[in-house]
């Protein structure tokens, strides 16, 4: 017996989210609208409104409150879309919008063709939560290095430099190298560096303890380079590896593609799109320089990226990097589907 598609519901509704309040316009038929309200950005208010009705389809924008509110929205028993507004507007500036004119775009926008809006799906709560400590960690690594420049500069207006090292080692050379007149107004600054190492490195343990919960993180950290950081991100950024139709589709995914403007005889030569999770690609990013830098190990990889580097012109190496970066995305990829072993020289084994 075939399956039937299940009917489509007979009310869209544009859900503008809000910090302390959301818009909803509701839409039926013909595009009409039917309803419009506003309902507290709380989980007792999203539960009072969409519980217990019949089945509708709910358009929202990404945003700070869309995880959640998809999630819960969902599990009522309702189609979401969550819709992605980079992709929906590009660059464009928006003149007259207020909440209630996005909401009713939402609702006759979900109304007329969903594929228009670009939907996105949110990953999973236990995902999201594991992924915060990533982001936790960032945040702490970006004050650290701003207090570090900070104490350097500082130093340095006073004629004085203090000598590269470690990250770890810079409090102990810092205060070692660190002139007379200085120490008073420095010392507050370099213990919050202190705190700031052990919170990280207190955090690396659980970023290692948190890889060992998902499988596939140790078969990315085959690859040189790729530490626990970097592949319990890539697991968590993606979440479940069947969503790309190929593993080639997982370099635009973290935006590590030339964009495209290209009309008639006109194509320009584009920069990366820089789409998806920021945090994802710099760490990608970061991977490609380490594999490229003094302490890579000689793989297909280095070599890849090597050829184009050595093609020269401008922002030769810089390309590589990205091109590495790119390819390592969808290496990382393609070890996790297949449950391969990683081989550092598959390319000359092919060739053989």
């Amino acid at each position: 017996m075939l399956e039937t598609a299940a009917p489509a519901p007979k009310i869209t509704i544009g859900f503008d989210l809000g910090d302390r309040k959301c818009r909803v316009c509701e839409v039926g038929e013909g595009a009409r609208v039917v309803k419009e309200a506003e309902v507290l950005t709380t989980r007792s208010a999203v539960e009072a409104y969409f519980g217990g009705r019949e089945r509708c389809r709910v358009v929202m924008e990404v945003g700070t409150h869309s995880p959640w509110i998809s999630r819960q929205v969902a599990a009522l028993g309702h189609e979401v879309v969550v819709a992605n507004p980079s992709k929906v507007y590009g660059s464009q500036h928006r003149t007259h919008r207020n909440d209630r004119s996005d909401a009713q775009f939402l609702g006759r926008q979900g109304r007329a063709d969903v594929e228009l809006l670009y939907p996105i799906q949110h990953r999973g709560a236990k995902a999201q939560e594991h992924l915060e400590l990533i982001r936790g960690r960032d945040q702490l690594v970006r004050v650290r290095t701003k207090l570090i420049n900070h104490v350097r500069g500082t130093v340095k207006s006073s004629g004085g430099r203090i000598a590269k090292c470690a990250t770890e080692a810079f409090v102990v050379r810092a205060r070692h190298q660190m002139p007379p007149e200085l120490r008073g107004v420095t010392e507050p600054i370099l213990e919050v560096i202190e705190d700031l190492t052990r919170r990280i490195h207190t955090m690396d343990r659980q970023v290692e303890k948190l890889g060992e919960e998902y499988p596939g993180v140790s078969r990315l950290r085959q690859v040189p380079g790729v530490g626990a950081l970097t592949a319990l991100a890539f697991v968590l950024l993606v979440e479940d590896p069947r969503r790309f139709s190929g593993s080639r589709a997982v370099g635009p995914y973290f935006g590590l593609v030339p964009g495209l403007d290209e009309s008639s005889d006109y194509s320009p030569q584009l920069g990366i799109t820089k789409a998806g999770d920021e945090l994802g690609r710099r760490l990608l990013v970061s991977a490609a320089q380490y594999i490229l830098g003094p302490f890579g190990a000689d793989c297909d990889l280095r070599r890849h990226g090597e050829a184009i580097a050595a093609r020269g012109g401008k922002n030769a190496k810089k390309r590589a990097v990205v091109a590495v970066a790119r390819k390592l995305a969808v290496l990382l990829h393609r070890l996790w589907i297949s449950g391969a072993d990683y081989e550092a020289d598959r390319q000359l084994k092919r060739r053989a």
